[in-house]
């Protein structure tokens, strides 16, 4: 039998100094983006610490793929703001719960597969606007409060964060030319640590964020009125929340299959984020999903199987149960390097040496994902937008594709072959290709190397037998499928029905 965990399935080896190694650096970096996207939110810091350890446990123990961290992330905490500033936090934790099931609904109804929907130049885009975001969002830690102003670092101030922050690079490029035998972000981030320790530098410190200290996740049952008035406030932000998770965890989930060259199940990852949540909504957690700058940490720190994501989960509720004191001393630099060094690993570089063989229209949709993703930062509708333009430029090239080979045979019938797609968008080419007027008695078109894909296709085959019928004369539909047969009108007087050739193929309808 096929094990459910594959921690626990001893017949692939499974390297446990590496994964509690690259667990640990995931949690190092989890921490401060899980604080610093619940305060942005107006959120108490430790629903975004509560996030990360039931997303990351949850998903660990019954995700779609080992190897995928999930935490509480930017993505889905941004469609909550407007939410929590409306109706408070009691509404937020309502929203995340429902956000939950209806993942879990996607998931049981094995609807995670339309990921594969989402083109390459979506994906380009989607990677390496994702990137500038992680990039960008670094930066924010070189700003300070001075006389209740956000400004820039300037000074001496600037200059160690600088420091710290190459050093922290330095590290994490340099050591594993040495050896890779521990995580070079783990190393980077306790190098650091000590040298601030050591010789009492003033720099920006993880407390200096929020404090992480508290106790383990209460059970809470949010403190809406059960009505549907309150359910008509809530679902709109639970379907946005629950679309953008699922859009950047399948996504993720891609992205981790091309890398470790391994295949993950998207609806059981479905299924695994909507139990987290709803345990989210109930254990004052802000939500969450996957997150591809955390997931990547722990790819190049060699983890490979559940164990990473679990160790990551279980350090960070530790240490808000009692490693704060140390944390909290932990200095920023050290992360916004480590993050720094993520961001350029997830660019998808190749795509620049690519840009000249891709079709103009590609480099056109990558481009605007990525721009979407970076100035909205909104995932989902960044990857929605570029699905939608690649589908119109897919349904125009193959609405020129139809075309049609004639020729009359001895007894004078004109044979039409068809070649390409018969649908809404070759309509128009399709009517084109038939010159009724100087056509004989007889004619016959001919599909076998067609195929009529929707409505819209039948629609215009009906009207092509109007026109001969007006113009009396007759014609004959060959090698159509069942389904064209029942929604053609009059098609026992026009169609050649013949048994073995004939395709069945279904045709798009609207019943």
């Amino acid at each position: 039998m096929k094990p459910y965990l594959q921690l626990f399935d001893f017949s692939k080896k499974i390297n446990y100094k590496t994964e509690i190694l690259a667990g640990l650096t995931v949690a190092m970096t989890m921490i401060p983006e899980s604080l610093s996207f619940a305060i942005l939110a107006g959120f108490p810091p430790l629903t975004g610490l509560y996030a990360a350890f039931i997303m990351g446990l949850v998903t660990a123990l019954l995700g779609g793929r080992p190897g995928l961290v999930s935490g509480g992330a930017g993505a889905t905490v941004i469609v909550l703001i407007a939410l929590m500033k409306t109706q408070g936090l009691e509404y937020v934790f309502a929203a995340v719960a429902l956000a939950g099931a209806i993942q879990i609904l996607v998931g049981l109804f094995k609807l995670g597969k339309f990921v594969r929907l989402v083109p390459q130049p979506v994906m380009f885009g989607f990677v390496n606007g994702l990137a500038v975001i992680i990039f960008m969002s670094q930066l924010e830690h070189f700003k300070t409060l001075v006389n209740g102003r956000v400004e820039w670092l300037s000074g001496i101030p600037l200059y160690i964060m600088l420091a710290l922050v190459l050093l922290t690079v330095a590290i994490v490029i340099i050591l594993p030319k040495i050896t890779k035998a521990v995580p070079s972000s783990l190393v980077a981030i306790i190098v650091v640590f000590l040298v601030v320790l050591c010789f009492g530098i003033d720099t920006k410190l993880v407390r200096n964020i929020a404090s992480v200290d508290g106790g383990f996740p209460p059970f809470h049952i949010p403190r809406v009125p059960l009505n549907f008035e309150m359910f008509k406030i809530i679902f709109p932000y639970s379907l946005i929340m629950a679309g953008v998770g699922l859009t950047e965890g399948l996504l993720t989930l891609n992205l981790v299959d091309e890398i470790t060259e391994t295949k993950g199940n998207r609806n059981r990852e479905s299924i695994a984020q909507g139990i987290a949540n709803m345990l989210n909504g109930f254990f004052t957690g802000m939500g969450g999903c996957p997150m591809i700058a955390q997931t990547l940490v722990n790819l190049s720190a060699g983890a490979r199987a559940r164990l990473s994501g679990i160790i990551a989960a279980l350090t960070i509720l530790l240490i808000i149960l009692i490693g704060a004191p140390v944390i909290d001393r932990v200095p920023m630099a050290a992360l916004v390097g480590v993050m720094m060094m993520v961001a350029i690993g997830t660019f998808e570089w190749m795509s620049f040496r690519v840009i000249n063989k891709m079709p103009k229209q590609d480099i056109i949709i990558g481009i605007l994902v990525a721009v979407i993703t970076v100035w909205l930062h909104n995932l989902a509708l960044a990857v929605l937008i570029g699905v939608i333009i690649s589908a119109l430029v897919f349904a125009w090239q193959s609405s020129k594709r139809i075309k049609a080979s004639q020729y009359i045979d001895a007894d004078g019938v004109k044979h039409y072959e068809i070649f390409g797609p018969l649908f809404f968008g070759s309509v128009a080419n399709f009517n084109e290709l038939f010159d009724v007027a100087k056509d004989p008695a007889t004619v016959t078109v001919d599909f076998k190397n067609s195929r009529v894909f929707d409505m819209s296709g039948i629609d215009a085959l009906n009207k092509l037998t109007e026109r001969y019928r007006a113009a009396n004369k007759k014609l004959l539909l060959k090698h159509l499928s069942d389904d064209c047969r029942h929604l053609l009108k009059n098609a026992d007087e026009i169609i050649q029905v013949n048994i073995i050739e004939d395709p069945t193929y279904r045709v798009a309808t609207e019943r």
